[in-house]
């Protein structure tokens, strides 16, 4: 029973619980409604507010906008009222000017017209006397107009000489004194012999005896001196002489040297000749390098390959007209080093090329090329500046001068070549040169004589006095100059003197 009654109870207890549970949820429930209603009241409540603010506002920012856009808009119609106006004063001022200038088109229209007609009225005149000149003078038009062209043409001709002849004299009068100051100046400070050495091929005997031992028997000797120096080895009827002929000079020295000592020395066969011509080859080998050392040390230049140091040595060896070349190579560097301290350039630059401009006269070579061309191809392998090439190919005009220090060193070479006893000359090369100087001047039209005189430093032409005028002597004298630069090469330069003078002749009976 009591089980029962304990179940009952807690089934009570159940229902009082859930009961209390859900009246209490209820309650709850209730007062959260209460509490979102109030809420959504007091939004709504503020949301109309903001809403009544934002219209408020957007109201005012809309009358604003509005004011702004019609001040702006009077703005704007204000200031095309006032663009309308001026562009109306333009069209006014354009109307203006267009009837102004239909007026003017329209005056200049009547007075073409009215010029036309008078253009016809002086050609019809014109013609007319035009055809009364002819009558009067008997020639046409364009025989006429011809004359006075050709008149004209002979007066410019006339005034165009004598203002050319008085340029050359004025130029050449200043050039003249310029050139002669600058270069007595470097040939004054150039203290070098007159002549330079001549190689000597000839070795002195002392006395006739020695030429049969020279041979040895059956040759032997002398065929052991040819073959290790490469010479031809001459023995004849000259006393007490004995010439040895050879186109490579080095050789040549060896073979006259080794000779010497052997006459010398006394003992003479194959293995001697051998052992004497080892050792002046030896001394020779060093003394062209100690040449061309002292060349280059007496003129201050450095950084010199040795086997241009070398071909330098061998010039010492080498004479050109009876020059001695290095001799020569080491004037012309003093003396173009003079011209270029006076004319301002460079004195270093000029120095290394006018020494090496002959260089490859000293190259051992079976080339076809000229020395030039050899010594501008040798300079070109040692990396010597460009300039210094050009000077090297351009001195004999090879090539064309690219620089001034190249024609620098033309006037310095032809300066030390062309100097008095500087070279010597054939007979034969001398004759054909004055005979060559003749041929040019007679070779023009006009020319009666021509002589070569001055030992070939100047050219004395006779004119025709009827044929060649005053003016046509002087254009003479310049084509003939520059015939003779172009045809033919010379030392130093040429003076030519035209002579056209006026001989009449009466006798009285």
């Amino acid at each position: 029973m009591e089980w029962i009654i304990l179940v009952i109870l807690s089934l009570a207890g159940l229902t009082l619980g859930w009961t209390t549970r859900w009246l209490y949820a209820k309650f709850q429930l209730t007062a959260t409604e209460q509490v979102a209603e109030r809420i959504k009241k007091d939004a709504v409540r503020d949301a109309e507010a903001i809403k009544k603010e934002m219209l408020l506002e957007a109201k005012e920012r809309i009358i604003s906008e509005r004011n702004q856009h019609e001040r702006e808009t009077r703005e704007r119609r204000a200031e095309l009222q006032r663009y309308e106006s001026r562009v109306a004063q333009k069209e006014d001022v354009i109307d203006k000017k267009l009837r102004q200038t239909e007026r003017i088109e329209q005056q200049l229209q009547e007075k073409e017209k009215a010029f036309n007609k008078r253009e016809e009225a002086l050609s019809f005149e014109e013609d007319r006397y035009r055809s009364e000149l002819e009558r009067i003078s008997g020639l046409s038009a364009a025989e006429a107009k011809q004359l006075i062209i050709r008149d004209l043409e002979s007066e410019a001709k006339h005034d165009a000489q004598t203002i050319i002849n008085k340029i050359e004299n004025e130029a050449n009068l200043a050039a003249e004194k310029k050139a002669m100051s600058i270069l007595v100046t470097a040939i004054q400070r150039v203290a070098t012999e007159v002549t330079g050495d001549i190689t000597v091929t000839t070795v002195t005997l002392p006395g006739d005896e020695m030429k049969g031992r020279i041979i040895g028997r059956e040759g032997r000797n002398i065929r052991a001196l040819e073959t290790l120096t490469g010479v031809d080895v001459i023995i004849d009827d000259t006393p007490e002489a004995v010439v040895i002929s050879c186109f490579d000079p080095v050789r040549r020295e060896i073979a006259k040297t080794s000779m010497e000592k052997l006459v010398a020395d006394g003992r003479i066969h194959p293995a001697r000749i051998e052992e004497i011509v080892a050792k002046v080859s030896k001394d020779t080998s060093q003394r062209i390098f100690d040449e061309g050392e002292k060349a280059l040390f007496n003129l201050g230049i450095h950084n010199m390959n040795n086997d241009a140091i070398r071909a330098l040595g061998r010039l010492h060896f080498r004479a050109s007209y009876g020059q001695n070349v290095l001799v020569h190579s080491k004037e012309v560097a003093l003396i173009a080093t003079t011209l270029a301290a006076e004319l301002g350039a460079n004195r270093e630059l000029v120095k290394r090329g006018a020494l090496l401009h002959d260089i490859g006269k000293g190259v051992e070579t079976d080339s076809e090329l000229n020395h030039a061309e050899i010594g501008m191809e040798m300079a070109r392998k040692m990396g010597e500046d460009p300039r210094v090439l050009n000077m090297i190919g351009s001195h004999h005009n090879d090539i064309e001068p690219s620089c001034v220090e190249s024609v620098i060193v033309q006037i310095a070479d032809a300066i030390s070549a062309a100097r008095p006893g500087a070279r010597k000359e054939t007979m034969d090369a001398y004759t054909k040169r004055l005979k060559n100087l003749e041929n040019i001047a007679t070779g023009f039209e006009g020319v009666d004589k021509a002589f070569a005189i001055q030992a070939g430093r100047e050219l004395r032409i006779v004119v025709h006095n009827e044929s060649i005028s005053e003016d046509g002597a002087r254009s003479m004298a310049r084509e003939v100059a520059r015939k003779i630069e172009n045809d033919l090469r010379y030392p130093g330069r040429i003076k030519i003197t035209m002579i056209r003078e006026t001989r009449i002749v009466e006798y009285a009976r």
